[in-house]
């Protein structure tokens, strides 16, 4: 997808999240009209900025309203309806819409009567008891609200910025900036590309020669809210949503020793300069030199620097000091999980599901086309309210599975189901049910509030159930707006060597559950681990590279991915796990 269309995507998802305050219901006509329009824009593959405002209502998607402010877009360089409602809901207030419990109507209530505008205002209202004041509130809400911010991490100075909504817009603006003809090469770096689950701001590093003409287009591209600091080598900027962006200008030359500085953590750094050091060379963001002649060792690229160092290059998600620079010097660092070794995806929904987006039809053949041998289609269990299914869809579902089956006779269709663990561990269907299925796997979607006891009680239960293979995003987070449950981490993977169930990477980028530290504790120990991307749309299978990036920063070896195993190596430990079980 090109700069633009992810610029536009990134603003359609800020007018719809301000929209929704605006509206007071996330399920009202102009926000859904504007969450159908990202959803079209993320996956038409032509050229939108050629279309005319009639052409683009032909988009499935598109109305005249949403077609008009994309023109404006392209024409323009922004849409004037976000500008007026940033005004109205800065990020600061937007921020708040984040805590659980806190819907657009409270919000609105406790900014009127309260004069409450950011977390700072909500901590002190709650100190001096001041919600319990509000009719329909009260002191329980104070006590949820409060545990919600401290769980959170929304007490600290730094302000940090999920991954999801990071991500996004440093690759809109690495996009944008690789398209100018002034650009050599352009990459973000610093925690973002360590694949760090918050930042605190996103740097990004260019190669030019024209650094002067690239800054002053940097700071009037369309996402840019207000200019911080505008030089010849470094600018900073914010975005619309408060992101800083700090873009720094080197020559080609440079480019590797740039990211490879402005990746790596302070910790990692310190361990490569110390290294140069005891060589008698020096290292920074310009290259590693000789210290006393100046000359110039490596700088062109990572590897040469690396290398010069007599290290195996270390892939970004693990420059955290986390032993990798020992590995590397020993030879004997974890391979990163590539893309291209994942030969399954293993918890996808379809429109069956409820909240699912496209047919049985559409993901098989989405995945078909990423190669994969094997698929597992994984619909929700019937206990999830608005979006579970019966059994009785399910076996119609596994007719047109059959059907589907002849048709890619080079991919293994298994028909599955996401269950849900229930707060004492019990599963949806019964068991007879559950082993007509070739997959299940059992995620927590309810119950958030129990103690890490009994949170830890259902998830071993869970695992001891015969049909369950894995268990889907383990503790249930949603990165910036809802904590994890609480677990007994080390009794969990015990007892996934145990019953060899599996432990799922959830791709999705709100996700990314199991947690990087939960993998990194389970990797001198026989816990199997499958990652899968959760897709709800075609378009979401391409999650796969951020289940990729997840399983690297946690040091899993590739060789205990259980989708990245040959068709019938898989298949062959399904059948033995479940009948070990059983």
């Amino acid at each position: 997808m090109s700069g633009p269309n992810d610029a536009l995507v990134a603003l359609f998802r800020e007018l719809a999240e301000l929209t929704v305050l605006d509206e007071g219901s996330p399920n009202a006509f102009r926000v859904r009209a504007y969450e159908n329009a990202r959803e079209a824009i993320q996956t038409h593959r032509g050229d939108l900025s050629a279309l005319s405002e009639r052409e683009l209502t032909q988009i499935d998607g598109i109305g005249k309203s949403t077609a008009k402010k994309i023109r404006e877009f392209f024409d323009a360089g922004k849409i004037s309806k976000v500008d007026k409602l940033r005004e109205k809901y800065p990020p600061a207030f937007v921020e708040l819409s984040k805590i659980p419990g806190l819907g657009p109507k409270t919000l609105l209530r406790l900014r009127d009567e309260l004069d409450i505008h950011n977390v700072v205002d909500l901590r002190a209202a709650i100190s001096d008891q001041k919600l319990r004041e509000l009719k329909g509130l009260g002191a329980k809400m104070e006590e949820k609200l409060s545990q919600a911010i401290d769980r959170m991490g929304l007490t600290g100075k730094d302000k940090r910025t999920p991954i999801a909504e990071a991500l996004p817009i440093a690759r809109a603006l690495v996009s944008e900036l690789a398209s100018l003809p002034e650009v050599e090469h352009a990459q973000y770096c610093g925690s973002l590309r360590r694949f760090r689950e918050t930042v605190a701001d996103i740097d990004i590093v260019v190669a030019s020669e024209k650094p002067v003409e690239v800054m002053d287009k940097f700071v009037n591209f369309a996402g840019v809210r207000d200019v911080i600091g505008h030089g010849e080598t470094k600018t900073s900027v914010l975005t619309s949503s408060g992101l800083q962006v700090d873009l720094r200008i080197v020559e080609a030359h440079q480019f590797g020793a740039a990211c490879q500085y402005f990746t790596g953590s302070k910790a990692h750094n310190i361990k490569l300069r110390q290294r140069a050091m005891d060589r008698g060379w020096l290292l920074n963001e310009y290259g590693l030199s000789d210290a006393e002649s100046g000359k110039v060792i490596a700088s062109e690229t990572e590897q040469e620097i690396y290398e010069a160092l007599e290290l195996t290059l270390v892939p970004p998600p693990m420059r955290e000091d986390h032993g990798e620079i020992e590995q590397a010097q020993a030879k004997a660092l974890t391979p990163a999980v590539k893309l291209e070794d994942l030969k399954g995806d293993l918890h996808v929904h379809t429109s069956l599901s409820g909240d699912g987006k496209s047919s049985l039809e559409e993901i098989v053949a989405s995945a078909a086309e990423r190669g994969y041998t094997y698929l597992a289609i994984t619909d929700h269990g019937e206990d999830l309210a608005l979006n579970g299914v019966s059994c009785e869809k399910l076996r119609e579902q596994r007719k047109q599975i059959d059907v589907l089956a002849g048709q890619y006779p080079k991919m293994r269709l298994l028909q599955g189901v996401e269950l849900n663990i229930g707060p004492e561990g019990g599963l949806d269907y019964d068991e007879a049910f559950r082993r007509e299925l070739d997959w299940c796997v059992a995620g927590v979607h309810s119950h958030f509030d129990l103690d890490a006891k009994l949170q830890t009680q259902r998830i071993l239960r869970a695992m001891e159930d015969p049909t369950v293979d894995a268990i889907a995003h383990l503790t249930g987070r949603k990165i910036g707006s809802r904590p994890g449950i609480e677990l007994d981490i080390d009794a969990v993977l015990q007892k996934a060597v145990e019953t060899r169930t599996a432990i799922e990477i959830n791709a999705a980028l709100p996700r990314l559950d199991a947690a990087s530290d939960v993998l990194f504790r389970a990797r001198d120990l026989d816990v199997t681990i499958v990652i899968n991307t959760d897709a709800h749309h075609t378009r979401e299978l391409a999650r796969m590279e951020w289940g990729a990036l997840q399983a690297t920063r946690g040091f899993v070896d590739p060789a205990r991915v259980a989708n990245s195993w040959p068709r019938k190596k898989f298949l062959d430990w399904v059948e033995n796990r479940r009948a070990l079980k059983s």
